[in-house]
This record gives structure tokens, C-alpha cells and sequence, in this order.
């Protein structure tokens, strides 16, 4: 992207006189810089203002004024305000591909005078799921190799830092094809188990057929709509007439297994290498479940074009990981069944 596209991008929308033949150019300075474009785009991308602020480790008021003086220095409101956090305007929408542009242009221009390598940037959707454990275990393998790794929302942040340059490879099930310029190979298929407290009639069994599960409540907090581990959630609960609560504040996995091993009729999906949450409640049973056996079916996601020396080391790492061997007896979503 070059500095003249940039620069007409930002002046058609802030509608002041370019550097062209003796105009005075728009200077990214004062409330409209890079902080303000940052915290514009992570609101956008999240949703809400305090996942954005978790993204750029930042308090939610610093993320709020950083968006008001945008928003006052562009005399446009950006975002409505509703209760389940922000959603851009029409000039929200019109704004945005141009804030991403000027932050792509100014990465590459820092990149291009760098004689040092940067890390490779991972997301890891969440610090104990399954992309944590396979991206330290590459960590591990690999410890020269410089690496970071950052926790996104899902697919919704993940995919356009991804087209942005942002990350360099994300962990997701994608339910949808992906947008031109990604490719995918499949990271691992992880068995779900359930996890059940002392007081549940499920406590002494160390298996359980998915058919028996429809006379519980699966208690799963923080199933965002829209989200891809929403729309797994769905078509399991579809093909086996489950019931699944999402309601209730997510508070984390603590307070979910804390909830759970005090329940006795509450269960709750676990995966097989999902890390245990701190000191395991007492008494907190983990059960197989069979007769199918469902599976999360994780994907690494890359940019095509992204030439990161490392990202094809990270690849070939992940293409090495062990598969069941057969899916007969494995619960997959519709689209990945051969």
C-alpha cells in the first residue's frame, strides 16, 4: 500500500486537503493517530469494548477515550452503543477498511527497516485450550525459533488479522470456506469428554454413549452467537437431541468446574487436552464418551502469501501430530465427513 493510497484514504474521509501540488497534508497526529486506529479497530473487530481493551492490554476507560477523541476529531460517531456492546455506523463501516489500511502500511513500514527477525505471532484462542498446548509443545521442539502468541475472540477477530497481517497462523473449526488468500490443514481432532461432580448419577462411570446424554443439561457458558464453536454446538445438539444452557455469566473455567463439581445434574463438554483449570475440585469426575465419540475438529489457518521464514516450520509441525486412526466411531460435523 503506498503512502499516496493511504493518504487519500484518510483524507476522503476526513474530508480535509491532501499534500498534492502546495495542499497541506493530513498528519496523523493529536486524537487521529495510530493508538486512536488501534483501539477503533479492536472495538469493531470484538464487539465490545472491554474484549478490545484484553486485546491491546488496556484499561476499557483508555479504549473508551481513545475512541471518543477519534470520534471528536473526526466530528462522526463510530460506534452505537447497545447493550451487548458496539456496533459500527454507516461511517463506522465507511472508516473502517481505511484505519486498517494506514495500520498495515505502518507495520510494513517499521518491518522493512528491521534487519531482525520477528517472532512469530500465533493465535491461541484461549490459554488452556488445545492450540496453547500444541503451540507450546512446538515451542518446545523448537525453542529458537522467536515466538508470540496472542489470544483472539474466534474466527470473527481471528480471520482479518490474518488478511491484515496482524498474526501469522490462528487455531479454529471453520464451519464456513474461508476467504480468498487462507489456507487450512486439519490441526487435530479432539475427543469431547464430559466432566460430572460426585453427586451426579454419572460419577461412577468412566464412559457414557451420547444417547444417554439427552436426559442432562449441558451447562456451557459463553457459547457466543455466530461464534464457530457455537455452530459445532448446535449441529452436535441437532444430531442427538441434546440440551445445552448457555446462559449465566462466563467467569472462566474455574468457576465452570467449581459450578460443575458442586451440580448434581449439571454436565459439561471437556476436551481431551484441554488443561485443567488450577487445583481440580474434589470429587470432579472426567467421563469418555462413546458410541459416537464427538470430536472438535481444530484447523491451523494461515495466509497464503505470508513468507514468515518460521510459519512453515510451525506447518510441518502440526502436520506431524498423531490423528485417530479411523472415524467410524467418531462424531464429526457434516461438512468434514467423507
Amino acid at each position: 500500500m503506498s503512502g499516496a493510497l493511504i493518504q487519500g484514504s484518510l483524507c476522503a474521509w476526513i474530508k480535509q486537503p491532501c499534500h498534492r501540488r502546495g495542499q497541506r497534508a493530513v498528519v496523523l497526529s493529536g486524537r487521529v493517530n495510530l493508538d486512536s486506529l488501534r483501539a477503533f479497530v479492536a472495538v469493531a473487530e470484538e464487539g465490545q469494548f472491554r474484549y478490545a481493551a484484553d486485546r491491546l492490554r488496556l484499561s476499557q476507560q483508555a479504549v473508551s477515550k481513545r475512541i471518543a477523541a477519534l470520534e471528536s476529531s473526526l466530528g462522526a460517531t463510530l460506534f452505537d452503543r447497545v447493550p451487548t456492546g458496539a456496533t459500527l455506523t454507516a461511517a463506522g463501516r465507511t472508516f473502517l477498511p481505511h484505519a486498517h489500511a494506514v495500520l498495515i502500511a505502518a507495520r510494513h513500514a517499521v518491518e522493512s527497516v528491521q534487519n531482525e527477525v520477528r517472532p512469530l505471532r500465533v493465535d491461541i484462542l484461549g490459554s488452556r485450550l488445545l492450540p496453547a498446548v500444541l503451540t507450546l509443545d512446538f515451542h518446545q521442539a523448537h525453542p529458537e525459533t522467536p515466538l508470540k502468541t496472542l489470544v483472539l475472540r474466534g474466527l470473527g477477530a481471528a480471520l482479518p488479522a490474518l488478511l491484515a497481517g496482524e498474526i501469522d497462523a490462528t487455531f479454529a473449526y471453520h464451519p464456513e470456506p474461508l476467504p480468498a488468500g487462507l489456507e487450512s490443514m486439519v490441526a487435530y481432532l479432539e475427543p469431547h469428554e464430559i466432566i460430572v461432580g460426585a453427586g451426579h448419577p454419572l460419577a461412577n462411570r468412566t464412559s457414557v454413549p451420547v444417547d444417554e446424554l439427552r436426559r442432562y443439561t449441558f451447562w456451557i457458558p459463553g457459547i457466543i452467537e455466530g461464534s464457530e464453536w457455537g455452530a459445532f454446538y448446535q449441529e452436535l445438539t441437532a444430531d442427538f437431541g441434546l440440551t445445552i444452557d448457555s446462559t449465566g455469566p462466563n467467569f472462566g473455567f474455574e468457576d465452570l468446574v467449581g459450578t460443575i463439581a458442586e451440580s448434581r445434574s449439571l454436565i459439561t463438554f471437556w476436551g481431551e487436552r484441554t488443561r485443567e483449570a488450577g487445583p481440580w475440585p474434589r470429587g470432579l469426575r472426567r467421563l469418555q464418551v462413546v458410541d459416537p465419540t464427538p470430536v472438535y475438529p481444530w484447523s491451523l489457518i494461515w495466509l497464503s502469501s505470508n513468507k514468515h521464514p518460521d510459519l512453515t516450520k510451525l506447518i510441518e509441525h502440526v502436520r506431524r501430530q498423531p490423528q485417530p486412526a479411523g472415524t467410524s466411531e467418531l462424531w464429526l460435523p457434516r461438512r468434514l465427513r467423507s
